[in-house]
């Protein structure tokens, strides 16, 4: 007799055990089979935008040049993807060129479509939300919550050396330049000071967030001038081609 319920329970673990894993493997599937889902959705979004969109500004020319490249980053991101991690890269990519085409639906000065889910990359970057003008070693620097002749590269909000750099329209896309040796990665650091400092106080872009992350400190005497290296891309990780 007890042998026999010694047998019983032990093909109840077995069978317990065989179901829980045939569970675990579904969720898994499931799980795997919505994210793709969902990266394939904004990436063939991407594709209409990228497809449908023409214009002939500088603004408007530099956006679809962005937006295209990350559209062909994430479909080779989604053509080698096997992972939920993988499907979500590919899905921030898709998602960055989104927020080029809808910039360069503002550029056009049409109607630039409904807000996107927010980028990982950006988080905490904020937007800018009014004019500025640098001169940095010589080279004078613009940026703006708006395209313009003079700010005609945008870019969606990221990191730079750690550093957040607001949403907006700048004169050059000194985030790409500066990822060079030497001289470019300080001349960046310097654009990224004099452009961002704490001194401007303006939330806009995100100033609380680096008050508590240490980038303030006007009455120190602080403005901005230290290294603030840090993460990746674009957006904690490579987000797809991101430029940071």
């Amino acid at each position: 007799m007890e042998i026999l319920l010694a047998v019983i329970f032990v093909a109840l673990l077995v069978g317990g055990l065989v179901w829980w894993r045939r569970e675990s493997a579904a969720r898994e599937a499931r799980s795997l089979a919505d994210v793709r889902a969902d990266a394939q959705r904004w990436y063939e979004r991407l594709g209409g935008q990228v497809m449908n969109l023409h214009g002939d500004s500088p603004a408007v020319r530099q956006a679809l040049v962005d937006a295209g490249e990350r559209y062909n980053a994430a479909g080779s991101q989604l053509e080698q993807a096997r992972t939920v991690h993988q499907y979500r890269l590919a899905r921030e990519t898709a998602l960055e060129g989104l927020a080029y085409a809808r910039a360069a639906r503002i550029a056009l000065g049409i109607d630039p479509g409904p807000e996107l889910p927010p980028l990982a990359s950006a988080e905490g970057a904020g937007q800018l939300t009014r004019e500025r003008e640098v001169n940095v070693q010589g080279q004078v620097v613009r940026a703006g919550p708006q395209p313009g002749q003079g700010t005609p590269y945008y870019y969606p909000g990221g990191r730079y050396q750690g550093r957040p750099v607001p949403a907006g329209w700048y004169s050059t896309p000194w985030w790409k330049t500066a990822l060079g040796a030497g001289a470019g990665v300080l001349g960046g650091m310097l654009i990224a000071d004099a452009l961002f400092s704490p001194a401007f106080a303006d939330p806009g872009y995100g100033y609380e967030t680096g008050y508590q992350e240490g980038f303030g400190g006007e009455q120190a005497g602080d403005f901005g001038g230290g290294d603030f290296g840090g993460a990746g891309d674009s957006g904690g990780g490579d987000f797809g081609g991101g430029d940071f």
